[in-house]
């Protein structure tokens, strides 16, 4: 299957790429039929040299069946030879790895006690209607003698970072 795509050429940290077209086989520094055009993504996009295409030659390897990949096909939407791809949906792109994990593995527990949940939600709906409704007690004032919860909240870090702190031993003697 023939593809156009990126071969990379220059140097380490300063890529520029070759347009190619090749046999998806072949490696992708490889070898390749041909060379259809270069991309510099070091240049900014206003440039007219960030990318230089054979027209002709892409829209021949085309409609002989060559397929481009997606970021060729990006470069070739902004030079209006190829319809742009459509935008992907990547919302854990914003979120860091090390925190896409952890969302994961929340997500998976939640839809485990969601399921839970519905099982023993159905079972108290049968009870319920058996037992008599309860009835609410007025609530007291809370008086100023004892803590507030958030008062509670305040002094407990204290007392933890107290523990965390490891103890420091001696060196030993020889």
């Amino acid at each position: 299957m023939l593809k156009i795509r990126l071969s990379m050429i220059g140097a380490k940290k300063r890529p520029i790429y070759k347009i190619v077209v090749a046999d998806s086989r072949f490696p992708r520094d490889g070898r390749f039929i041909e060379k259809v055009g270069f991309f510099n993504p070091l240049l900014p996009k206003t440039k007219k040299e960030r990318f230089n295409l054979k027209v002709e030659r892409i829209k021949h390897w085309i409609s002989k069946g060559a397929k481009p990949t997606s970021r060729v096909s990006r470069i070739l939407g902004e030079a209006e030879i190829f319809p742009m791809p459509s935008k992907g949906n990547n919302p854990q792109k914003a979120i860091p790895k090390k925190d896409r994990k952890k969302d994961k593995l929340d997500g998976e527990k939640l839809a485990v006690e969601g399921v839970k949940a519905e099982v023993k939600k159905e079972e108290p709906k049968k009870e319920a209607s058996k037992a008599e409704p309860k009835k609410e007690e007025p609530k007291k004032d809370v008086s100023k003698a004892t803590p507030s919860k958030t008062e509670e909240k305040k002094e407990a870090p204290k007392a933890e970072q107290k523990k965390a702190e490891p103890k420091k031993e001696e060196p030993k003697k020889k």
